[in-house]
């Protein structure tokens, strides 16, 4: 009896025990399973941190190329920003240099104030964005003003020697000539304003369509100094022409009658006469020639300009 009522008592405490070790067995393979799915999370955590931001913008071309989009471009170049204003400022640059960068409102937006009003080589930036742009120097001007940008026109500079001596002149010209004293070059310029022409271009082919006729008979008529019949014949021509034309415009240059003097650091054989250039440059002032007709007059005055950069204006105009 004691041996019956013994054995099967152990059996429950067997079940209990393996139970316990089942249940140990897998709360440790729960926690080694979480562990490896912790780890196995971490870098899909991580990843998109380090691949927020574009490339290093101190590579210049590199920035570039990856956005060759100058307005994509000009939205990475914003996102250093917040990080470091120098290299937001590089790879703005880069943007300008690489693509074909031409959205001066981007520029005016207000993002990129304070460095357009203190980086040595903002106003060379803005020059080129210009040219880029078409070279239309009298209209990007007036949107440079707006934004107290300080870059001013020749007219004005003209017009008030003393109040913008010093400051920079933006102006669309030609190279008259080209002169060497002292080791030092100067350069006669034309200022060039830009307007449109349209012209009619013909679309599609032409058709043309040629007929004559010709008449003949007797002409009866009176002459004064002989009588009698007046006897011919009578041809006509026509040509119809049918052809459609639409009505496009052309960007063309004229001389607005100013003229200044350009100073420049050393000869350049890529600023050759004849051809348009958009120059940055100081106004240096008002300087007296000796082109004056009587000897008690003075001769004519000529603005005096230290050309700090140039382009070449694209031959499309944006507006």
């Amino acid at each position: 009896m004691y041996r019956d009522t013994f054995m099967p008592s152990k059996k429950p405490a067997s079940r209990q025990a393996w139970t316990l070790l089942c249940a140990l067995a897998l709360s440790g393979c729960a926690s080694s399973r979480t562990q490896v799915e912790d780890v196995r999370e971490q870098p899909s955590e991580v990843a998109p941190r380090t691949s927020e931001l574009p490339p290093d913008p101190l590579n210049a071309q590199r920035f570039a190329a990856q956005y060759p989009n100058p307005n994509e471009c000009e939205r990475q170049a914003r996102r250093y920003l917040p990080l470091s204003r120098d290299d937001a400022w590089t790879a703005l640059k880069a943007c300008v240099d690489g693509t074909p960068f031409t959205s001066l409102q981007a520029l005016m937006s207000g993002t990129w104030s304070q460095e357009l009003r203190s980086r040595p080589g903002a106003a060379a930036l803005i020059a080129k964005v210009v040219a880029q742009r078409g070279g239309s120097v009298e209209g990007d001007l007036r949107l440079l003003n707006e934004q107290r940008l300080p870059i001013f026109s020749l007219a004005a500079a003209m017009a008030q020697p003393d109040t913008y001596k010093g400051r920079f002149i933006l102006v669309r010209a030609q190279v008259g000539d080209v002169r060497i004293a002292e080791e030092k070059p100067t350069v006669w310029l034309v200022e060039q304003g830009l307007g449109s022409v349209g012209t009619e271009q013909q679309v599609g082919i032409a058709s043309r369509r040629d007929a004559r006729s010709t008449t003949a008979g007797n002409l009866t008529g009176e002459t004064t100094l002989v009588g009698g019949n007046v006897n011919g014949s009578l041809s006509k021509d026509k040509t119809t022409r049918d052809s459609k034309t639409v009505l496009r415009y052309d960007n063309i240059s004229s001389d607005t009658g100013r003229e200044a003097l350009g100073r420049l650091p050393k000869a350049d054989p890529f600023l050759s006469p004849g051809r348009d250039f958009v120059i940055l440059a100081r106004f240096d002032g008002m300087r007296t020639t000796s082109g004056a007709l009587d000897e008690d007059d003075e001769g004519p005055r000529v603005p005096v300009l230290s050309i700090v950069s140039y382009y070449i204006p694209h031959p499309l105009v944006v507006y």
